[in-house]
């Protein structure tokens, strides 16, 4: 596996979004299933490193 990938992020709220450049400012996230939902789409998944800035 490459070890140069990169991860964008759009979510404003998040405390580790890199607004200027759309990127995600940690070196790796956790991706986690959403409880209940199995629909095999892209929906079915989230953030699990998510922070809100505010925090």
């Amino acid at each position: 596996m490459e070890k140069n990938q990169r991860i964008n992020c759009t979510v404003t709220s998040c405390k580790y979004n890199e607004k200027q450049r759309q990127e995600c400012a940690l070196e790796q996230i956790i991706v986690a299933p959403v409880q209940g939902n199995e629909t095999k789409m892209p929906e079915e998944s989230m953030c699990s490193s998510y922070e809100n800035k505010q925090n």
